[in-house]
């Protein structure tokens, strides 16, 4: 799973996502991209999920860029711990996200495998997606 090699701290706060992206809206590397309609939180494992399923569905042709990276890590406490008592330890990474971020761009496939690609890839999301192509 993808996560940060090292961290300047290692438990951070949840923050508030609000607004919408205004780094990352763009199409910048390949021709037809994945782009996010609504805001959350994006794991390493659905980020991982989603990215298998793009690649297997295009038999590795073409090129894809990840544009989102999980670098914020999220705490949970034990099972039937009493109240109190700080903060839980890390257990996994998340990337946030806001609208109109682009998760993932292709190149070097038809529009149509491009499409079933990022269609198969959307379910593994827990946000909803659509489809861009360059115009």
């Amino acid at each position: 799973m993808l996560s940060p090699k090292r961290v300047k701290y290692r438990k951070q706060h949840k923050g508030r996502r609000k607004g919408t992206a205004y780094r990352g809206s763009s199409l910048n590397f390949g021709d037809f991209a994945l782009q996010a309609v609504e805001d959350g939180w994006i794991t390493d494992r659905q980020l991982e999920a989603s990215r298998i399923a793009i690649s297997r569905s295009i038999k590795r042709g073409g090129k894809i860029w990840i544009r989102i990276f999980p670098d914020k890590s999220i705490t949970k406490k034990a099972a039937e711990t009493r109240m109190g008592s700080g903060k839980g330890n890390p257990e996994f990474w998340v990337a946030s996200i806001n609208p109109g971020r682009i998760l993932f761009e292709m190149n070097g496939v038809t529009r149509e495998q491009a499409f079933e690609a990022f269609r198969l890839a959307g379910h593994k999301l827990p946000i909803k997606t659509r489809f861009l192509e360059r115009v």
